[in-house]
């Protein structure tokens, strides 16, 4: 098949495209940025601004059997929670949105997936660390914690008018926490999973990390080839959402915490500090894709961690090496 990913600098749409490749598929890539961490395995890759009609226009072509619409902008807690960049959140992601579903209507796709999120439920079903409510016909009354979630809500809303009217086919997931190697690990736009590994890679045995909150905030956490593959069971079926993809392992930010410094090795105690956290539960309910897709997640988090750790421990290293080297070279600065 011929395929677009929208979003493939990404950390999900890099994952994507690579797997779609070693189905056989040609793929083309289109985003602001090329994948940071490792070149695209895309036959094709578009640099381009998804907020300007023209690009999508660029990209969606009538060839095309199916559209991946990752294109988004967005981060952790530190970036989506703080309130500061709700309003280039909202415009930026409703924009791509808007381009992408009139260009994907005028070309004729047979078939787009639209990434939403976890985000979109109400943060009144998950005050409760310990018993949050996230099953897919609990997201009305809406309201979402954050713009992140607000602008998913109406972007599904959109894809599914389009469906309506003009027969536009959308497969629709609402992903929970997703992370893996080959991710933003630092920088403010990182995810808990990454921000631990890099704090326990970064610490000196006997040292501290620290951690937003009171750390009895709950999730799930799915890692990236399971996501895949979710995506791929939901595009390739007759169910359009929307749906959870999302693990079921549901643990406090503290045990994530502890879990982590366990694979590191060290000796680390925890410091609880203020800052962003979103709702105080959430729990990906998966009783809906396993009973339409005969699908679930199989990998447990702690062997995700694992690996994704490790990525991560020489992601530091290097960085090290290289601020070292530039200090040796740069002496008087």
């Amino acid at each position: 098949m011929k395929i677009l990913v929208a979003g493939a600098g990404g950390f999900i749409g890099h994952h994507l495209v690579k797997r779609l490749k070693a189905d056989g598929n040609w793929v083309c890539g289109v985003d602001l940025k090329l994948p940071e961490f490792e070149d695209s395995s895309a036959d094709q890759f578009i640099i381009g601004d998804l907020r300007d009609p023209r690009v999508c226009s660029q990209a969606v072509v009538p060839e095309l059997d199916e559209v991946y619409q990752l294109a988004a902008d967005m981060g952790g807690a530190g970036y989506v929670f703080t309130g500061c960049h709700d309003a280039a959140i909202m415009h930026n992601s409703a924009l791509i949105n808007l381009n992408m579903a009139e260009a994907c209507r005028l070309n004729g796709v047979p078939r787009i997936f639209y990434s939403s999120s976890a985000c979109i439920y109400p943060q009144y079903n998950q005050m409760d660390p310990d018993n949050p409510v996230c099953s897919e016909d609990s997201a009305y009354p809406a309201q979402p914690d954050s713009e992140y979630g607000w602008e998913k809500l109406f972007s599904e809303r959109l894809y599914l008018a389009y469906h309506r009217n003009w027969g536009l086919e959308v497969r629709i997931a609402r992903l929970h926490n997703i992370f893996g190697p080959l991710g933003t690990w630092q920088g403010g736009r990182e995810k808990a999973p990454a921000a631990l590994c890099r704090k326990a890679a970064q610490a000196c045995d006997g040292g501290t990390i620290e951690i937003w909150g009171d750390g009895m905030q709950t999730r799930t956490f799915l890692y990236i080839d399971e996501c895949v593959e979710g995506i791929l069971r939901l595009m390739r079926s007759d169910f359009s959402g929307p749906v959870n993809i999302g693990s079921s392992e549901m643990v406090s930010i503290k045990q994530l915490a502890e879990m982590v410094i366990e694979i590191s090795g060290k000796k680390l105690s925890l410091k609880f500090v203020p800052g962003p956290q979103g709702v105080r539960g959430r729990c990906s309910d998966n009783r809906l894709i396993k009973a339409r897709l005969g699908w679930a997640s199989s990998q447990s988090l702690a062997q995700g961690l694992a690996l994704t750790y490790l990525w991560i421990q020489q992601q530091v290293v290097e960085s090290m090496g290289a601020d070292l080297g530039a200090a040796k070279a740069n002496p008087g600065l």
